[in-house]
């Protein structure tokens, strides 16, 4: 049977989901939206998919023993987060690391970990995630102000990655980084008054601090690093967005690694 009223109660759920970041926390799930972030959801994670009848049957392959409905356009119009709905919305569940799961230290490779602290867009969120899956970083802190990672624009900003990279939020990030320092970890601090990024070695296990869009970090986290770093800048730019910053020290750490093991 087709769902074809907005009024069924699943759709409201739906819809109170989307909406309402207290409700994804209370039932534990988040909602993933369109082709690509639906072809990616591991199995395990999934609990139950809504799509129209022309992405069913575009898409029969995908649908092999996972629980779904279809529903009227009009409905998944109801349920969608976009300008133009692909045709699928699903429900997924909300995996849970601990610290000591973002920060492996037992392990032969050097953990690559990004520190967040209050960043607030969505976007920024969503891209730094993606692009930490693509630069080989390992796991990813962030602080309670930062933005819901499983807001719906940060879901379908990762691509994916959310299903892939290692997360958690701490209630403390500046005594994490302490922590962290103590364990051996090499923490860096992305400020506009750093020494240049380029002339740190990280090879080592090491932690990049990103911090709001427009404050940056906090004193307190600054304090606690051991080093700050800056990227240098040509013309008038005084800073990058925090994505781009962020993405330009994962790379060159990549870089390093990359050139250490071919020297091995």
């Amino acid at each position: 049977m087709m769902i074809t009223s907005t009024s069924n109660s699943k759709i409201k759920n739906l819809n109170k989901c989307l909406k309402n970041a207290k409700e994804r926390r209370k039932q534990d799930i988040f909602l993933v939206e369109g082709l690509r972030m639906f072809a990616e959801i591991p199995q395990h994670m999934h609990v139950e998919t809504y799509a129209t009848e022309e992405f069913y049957h575009s898409h029969r392959e995908l649908f092999k023993e996972i629980s779904f409905e279809l529903v009227a356009d009009h409905v998944m119009d109801t349920i969608s987060d976009t300008r133009t709905p692909q045709g699928v919305v699903s429900i997924v569940k909300r995996k849970h690391y601990e610290p000591e799961e973002v920060c492996r230290l037992d392990t032969s490779m050097a953990p690559l970990i990004l520190a967040i602290e209050n960043l607030q867009d969505p976007g920024n969120l969503g891209t730094i995630v993606r692009t930490a899956e693509g630069a080989g970083v390992t796991g990813i802190f962030m602080s309670r102000d930062t933005v819901d990672i499983y807001n719906p624009k940060v879901v379908r900003s990762t691509m994916g990655s959310i299903f892939r990279v290692p997360f958690c939020y701490v209630e403390n990030l500046t005594q994490q980084i302490l922590e962290l320092n103590r364990k051996g970890c090499r923490t860096y601090s992305a400020h506009t008054q750093g020494t240049s990024f380029y002339d740190e070695d990280y090879c080592y296990p090491t932690i990049f601090c990103i911090g709001n869009e427009g404050n940056g970090l906090s004193e307190a986290l600054i304090s606690a690093c051991n080093c700050k770093i800056s990227i240098p800048m040509a013309g008038k730019v005084e800073s990058l967005n925090a994505a781009t910053a962020a993405t330009v020290l994962m790379y060159e750490a990549m870089r390093q690694r990359s050139t250490l093991n071919r020297q091995k």
